[in-house]
């Protein structure tokens, strides 16, 4: 049964906040680096195969789940000599239909039947500004 993990996304503006941040961090890396996108945790899912089965990270952003990247692997990483967790993603950005979450620690798993649906594509919509898609999401209309 997949399952999926839903992360806040500190110091996120928006979603193209997200975008530029990860283009930035491939550009930085020397070209005898993996170029993929990995995000350090402290915790390692207990639910690895379940996560691997078609899960994905969902970014909570300003307080909603706005967006989801496929994982595609589940690692351990030391960092400062301390065990860690390294999320590897797909690079390609999935927005969701936004989605109120409430502050919390960490990550948290989220059941395939509670992850909020990919948004829709509204011809002309990628013009608008963000402030403007949300209010329009909140409002049911996008």
């Amino acid at each position: 049964m997949t399952v999926h993990l839903v992360k806040l996304c500190v110091g996120v503006e928006s979603i193209q906040d997200l975008l530029d941040w990860q283009q930035e961090e491939l550009k930085g890396r020397k070209k005898t680096q993996a170029q993929e996108l990995i995000h350090v945790t402290r915790m390692m899912p207990k639910r690895v195969a379940e996560l691997l089965d078609g899960g994905s990270l969902y970014w909570v952003i300003k307080g909603h789940i706005a967006a989801r990247h496929r994982l595609i692997d589940i690692r351990p990483v030391t960092k400062n000599g301390v065990p860690h967790c390294g999320l590897v993603y797909d690079p390609d950005l999935i927005t969701t239909e936004r989605r109120f979450r409430s502050p919390f620690q960490g990550w948290r798993y989220l059941d395939a039947k509670d992850a909020p649906p990919d948004a829709r594509n509204l011809k002309g919509g990628d013009d608008l500004p963000e402030a403007l898609k949300i209010e329009l999401a909140e409002l049911g209309l996008l």
